[in-house]
Order: C-alpha cells, then structure tokens, then sequence
C-alpha cells in the first residue's frame, strides 16, 4: 500500500509539475495551446516514473512503457507539428477571450491543473498494470490488448497522416476528406485512441483485481464520443465546411463501416 500511494503521489506530482511549467511558457508566448504537446508527453512521464519505481512483472511493464511510449511521442510530435505557427486554438482563444485581463490565471486551473487531474486518473491503468508481479507472464489477455493496441495505432497514425496531407494542399481548401479510412469513419483517428486505451486495459486486466481501472478507457471514451472530441469537432467543422453535411449522410460518426449509399 505504501508502494501505491508513492507511486501514485510522485505521478501526479511530476504531472502537476510539467504543466505548471507549461503554464508559464504558455504565459510568455500567449497561447495555451502547448497543452496539447504535453497531453502524450505526460503519459510517458507517468508510465517511466511508475516502471523505475515498481517491481512489477518486467515483461509486463516493458510492454506497457514501450506502448505508451510509442503512442505519447507519436502523438506529441504529430500535435507540434499541426500547432506549430498556427496560433491559438481557437477553443482557447474564446476562453481567452470571455477571461479578460484574467486569463493569466484562469487559464492555469482551467487549461492545465485541469489536464493534469484528467491526466493523472486515465493514467491509473499505466500505473497499476506495472504494480503487480502476478502473473509473472504474458497472457492471452496481454496479447489481446496488444492486437488491440495495434490495430488502434495504426487507426489513429495512418489517419492523422491521411489528413495531414490532405490539409498540405492548397487546392483542398474547404473540402472535407473522404477517401482513405475517412471514407469508412468521421473520425478514425478518434477509434484509434479508442482502441488504444482499451488495449492497454485489457493488458492490465490480466493481473489480480484491477477489472476497476476500466475507468480509464471509459473516460476516453466518454470524451471522444460526447465531450470536446466528436461533438465539438463537427460543430467547428460544419460551421466552416458546408459540405461536411453531406459527408455525415453517407459516412459513420465513429466506427467503422462502408459509405451508405444515397438512396439509404
């Protein structure tokens, strides 16, 4: 117990502790969107910190801290990159806005002690699942969440690239992406966090009580489907894109399946 909790204290210390550090850059440089960046970088945090400090089952926790790791960086460098010289996200930007003077420090609890509190409690499936030295080898439950992870990996970074190059060309300026996985799914690379985060549950759910850190994939989910990622992202979209509504007839919301036809 006292493993746990120090564990579970220094995560979210380290945590806390990056986004303050955030925070004051994101003072310096007028824009919060930096916060984004650090949403994968702190996963690898927390699951580094939690692998040095346990004394789990090794070839459990090597696969959970190469996954995570492998996820966060990717994900990070792809944010950066999209960010990086396009000004605040406008989400942000309105939350600036209606702030005044005193977004300074709204900003700090709204945007990143806030992230880091999120943070911290999905990453509760990265810290238990390296705790326990039982089984002391890989189960058909840790090759599952693998197969799961992986198909999610692929989803989300094919489909960011997909829609990275799409946005590349001039010419594609107000049209909305319809071929490749965006042909199958409005947001294929939301289903592939999906499938990530339940992948790695299904890693930790093979050792002893821990069916509870569903809550991590749950939370995932719940945000994709009916927080600031599926609802706020067509809204942003159909406001800007008309045709989107079109593309929303034909194609599904979040898993995968083939066009409808017109006349479905």
């Amino acid at each position: 117990m006292d493993l746990t909790f120090s564990v579970l204290a220094w995560n979210f210390m380290a945590l806390l502790t990056m986004m303050i550090v955030g925070w004051t850059v994101s003072l310096i440089t007028r824009n919060v969107t930096i916060v984004d960046t650090l949403w994968g970088l702190g996963f690898v945090l927390v699951a580094w910190i939690t692998f040095s400090m346990t004394d789990g089952y090794s070839g459990r926790k090597w696969l959970i801290a190469g996954l995570t790791t492998l996820w966060g960086l990717r994900l990070s460098a792809h944010l950066s990159q999209r960010n990086w010289g396009a000004g605040e996200d406008p989400r942000y930007g309105a939350w600036r806005k209606a702030s005044g003077k005193r977004f300074w420090i709204v900003s700090l609890f709204k945007v990143f002690i806030l992230q880091s509190v999120f943070l911290w409690v999905i990453s509760l499936v990265l810290q238990f699942g390296q705790l326990s030295t039982l089984p002391a080898r890989l189960t058909w439950t840790d090759m599952l969440g693998l197969f799961v992870w992986t198909v999610g990996f692929w989803f989300e970074s094919v489909s960011d690239w997909q829609l990275a190059r799409f946005k590349s060309d001039p010419s594609n300026k107000g049209k909305v992406l319809n071929r490749g996985l965006w042909a199958y799914s409005r947001h294929p690379n939301y289903f592939g966090e999906f499938l990530i985060w339940w992948g790695i549950f299904l890693i930790t759910l093979s050792t002893p009580n821990s069916w509870w850190t569903v809550i991590s994939p749950l939370i995932i989910t719940a945000v994709l489907l009916k927080m600031t990622g599926i609802p706020l992202t067509e809204k942003s979209i159909s406001d800007r894109r008309p045709g989107y509504r079109d593309y929303i007839k034909h194609t599904n919301a979040f898993f995968p399946w083939f066009p409808r036809k017109e006349n479905a």
